[in-house]
């Protein structure tokens, strides 16, 4: 396994608590939410900024480049199907590296069912070589404690495995970040899974911030999480009462209780559906009382 301090110098610190070490997911409109909060936010903190479509390519640069001024480790997302070419690809890896001092990224297939480029899947970006090239020291991967669409849940094991060593082959270190979840169960047991297999990469785990339950509701449906009525009851949500505000306190606090040496090196991932300055503000609030 590369050395976990190659993602970042926190992963060789023990956590004192769940908080400890967490990262946060923007888009490039966020940034300016993320000025705002700040001030909360430790220092060095790893920012992921998603690739979404429509987005110029001065938008995406621009929001690593603010994250970086801000004193935060830009993650930039690389979404392998909706990159047009290989000039496309490697001119945003190549500007945010020189611009924002990037060297973390984060690569996923993207949800369109045919690739406009060259590219089919994330291990198509890994192989071009173009990461380590440009001085990348850790590409995050995806990871699905509920399952895949596309896939059985032995193949999802096989790719995890197939794209960490090649990444691991080419001198980078891997991360795995997971999907959101309601339920820390199956998160929990998909960790020892993992482990099982051999996958010893550092987790962070996918945790929804505080939002709207309806907000909450259709980030669910549109990414597959399980919203069945059990378990939402377990995250504090009863399907009856779709008004106000769910907050993932439960959540963490089975985390907190379940997570032993056993589940390897995890961290925390925040998915902010509510706003950056919500999740901010629980995130402290967690902490406080820990």
């Amino acid at each position: 396994m590369m050395s976990a301090s190659m993602i970042h110098p926190n992963w060789e610190r023990p956590p004192v608590h769940m908080m400890d070490g967490y990262s946060l997911e923007i888009t490039a409109k966020d940034v300016d939410a993320l000025a705002q909060a700040s001030a909360a936010i430790l220092p060095e903190t790893p920012v992921a900024i998603t690739f979404l479509p429509g987005e110029t390519l001065e938008a995406r640069v621009d929001a690593a480049r603010q994250v970086r001024a801000l004193g935060f480790e830009p993650m930039p997302h690389f979404s392998a199907r909706r990159l047009v070419s290989g000039d496309d690809f490697e001119t945003y890896l190549a500007t945010v590296v020189r611009e924002a001092g990037v060297t973390r990224s984060f690569v996923i297939a993207g949800d369109p069912a045919e690739a406009a480029g060259p590219y089919s899947d994330s291990m198509a970006l890994i192989r071009t070589g173009a990461f380590e090239r440009a001085g990348i020291r850790a590409v995050g991967i995806g990871g699905h404690p509920e399952g895949h669409p596309n896939m059985t849940a032995e193949q999802t094991f096989e790719v995890l495995v197939a794209k960490c060593r090649e990444i691991e082959d080419r001198g980078m270190a891997p991360l795995i970040v997971t999907q959101f979840s309601f339920d820390a169960q199956p998160v929990l047991d998909w960790l020892l899974l993992l482990r099982a297999r051999g996958i010893d990469a550092p987790v962070r785990i996918g945790v929804p911030g505080p939002a709207g339950i309806k907000t909450l509701m259709r980030f669910a449906a549109r990414c597959g999480v399980g919203a069945s009525a059990a378990v939402l009851g377990k995250y504090g949500i009863s399907i009856t009462k779709l008004l106000g505000t769910a907050t993932p306190d439960r959540l963490v606090d089975a985390l907190a209780k379940g997570l032993g040496p056993d589940h390897g090196k995890v961290r925390l991932h925040f998915y902010p559906f509510g706003g950056i300055a919500k999740t901010v503000e629980w995130i402290n609030d967690y902490s406080a009382r820990q």
